[in-house]
């Protein structure tokens, strides 16, 4: 009976298009989401959200700002990190610093951050060397790199706070706990199993051998401060008087993320700004919209501009360059052509001619 139930689980799983789950559940977060935030933005008074945005302090403003700059330098070291980690040691930070933040900002506005961040990866990283099968490795270790950090932060935020979590999920206090907890001992267990020996995920020329103990930390750690930096740039947004907890912001910002990241929208809009709507009732709508309206503006607009700018920029450069080379190239391929077309000089008419003359003396 057990091996009965074990085959027909197999073939459910094998015959499932996990490609139209996947789609059907973006769907339904997107759905969901935009019902929410028709609901709570149904009342909101446009010239109260104005309000608060001038009444925010210069110095929050700039605060938030260096730490969404600090928050997108921990990014290069996702692309870095997994650089080494596949054994691609030759490419320098500069490049990784350059892909890294071109590839975040651009991916985190477009959507489909895996299709669009590897496209862009790929662009850069193959002046270095490197194939489209390398940039799906880097693909992989950064995508743990940031689970990794999601789940430190995520379970350890709500095991400390799950009401906060509650005012998402709607699931009970209790319920929410045992989730954080059990996210924690997952990555307990996937340490110990790490520091049991190398591991290698993958088969024939795609392999990845995980990074050992002391370099999985160096990944939560990474991930750590994304997230952390982030958050911290969205409490400092909020009003002075909301008396929010920066814990809960944190964990209520790790969450919307998530639930934007899964939804697949450009931007995580309206599923990320519902999310933080939901479970930060507390504070006024209003001046709510005006922190989110900022943190989309530094971490989101500004940042999607400067990549942008920066990949326009290079491309540009690239083609300048690919142009003279070849105009280079040109000129010297027509040398040898001019100077075979050229007659010849008296100079060098002349010792033929010596040569016929000294030919002549000779016969006479």
């Amino acid at each position: 009976m057990r091996h009965r139930a074990a085959a027909l689980a197999r073939t459910v799983l094998a015959r499932v298009n996990w490609h139209h789950v996947g789609i059907v559940v973006s769907l339904v977060i997107i759905a969901v989401a935009v019902a929410t935030l028709v609901r709570i933005l149904r009342d909101v008074e446009l010239a109260k959200v104005w309000v608060a945005l001038a009444a925010t302090p210069g110095r929050s403003i700039a605060l938030a700002a260096a730490l969404i700059v600090a928050a997108y330098g921990t990014l290069t070291c996702y692309d870095y990190f997994a650089l080494r980690t596949i054994g691609r040691t030759h490419v320098p930070y500069r490049v990784a610093a350059l892909a890294a933040f071109t590839s975040y900002s651009i991916g985190h506005n477009v959507g489909a951050t895996v299709f669009t961040g590897g496209a862009i990866r790929y662009r850069i990283y193959s002046a270095w060397g490197m194939s489209v099968l390398d940039v799906a490795k880097m693909a992989f270790v950064t995508g743990l790199t940031f689970w990794l950090g999601n789940l430190f932060v995520l379970g350890l935020g709500v095991s400390v706070a799950p009401q906060v979590a509650s005012a998402v999920n709607l699931l009970p206090p209790l319920v929410n706990r045992l989730i954080g907890l059990g996210m924690l001992a997952a990555i307990v267990l996937y340490v110990v199993w790490i520091a049991s020996g190398p591991r290698v995920i993958g088969r024939m020329t795609w392999q990845v051998t995980l990074p050992n103990t002391p370099l999985t930390l160096i990944q939560i750690v990474i991930g750590v401060f994304d997230l952390g930096l982030s958050g911290l740039a969205m409490y400092v947004l909020l009003p002075a008087d909301s008396q929010a907890e920066l814990v809960a912001v944190v964990v209520t910002y790790v969450t919307a993320s998530l639930l934007a990241f899964a939804s697949h929208a450009p931007g995580g809009l309206g599923v990320f700004d519902a999310a933080m709507l939901v479970a930060l009732e507390a504070i006024d709508k209003e001046q709510l919209i005006a922190s989110l309206l900022l943190f989309r503006l530094l971490y989101y607009v500004i940042p999607f501009v400067l990549a942008l700018s920066t990949l326009g920029a290079r491309e540009a450069w690239l083609n300048l360059s690919a142009a003279r080379a070849a105009r280079e190239r040109g000129a010297g391929a027509d040398l040898p052509a001019r100077l075979d077309a050229q007659p010849c000089s008296p100079a060098a008419s002349r010792p033929a001619g010596n040569r016929a003359v000294r030919h002549n003396r000779t016969d006479s």
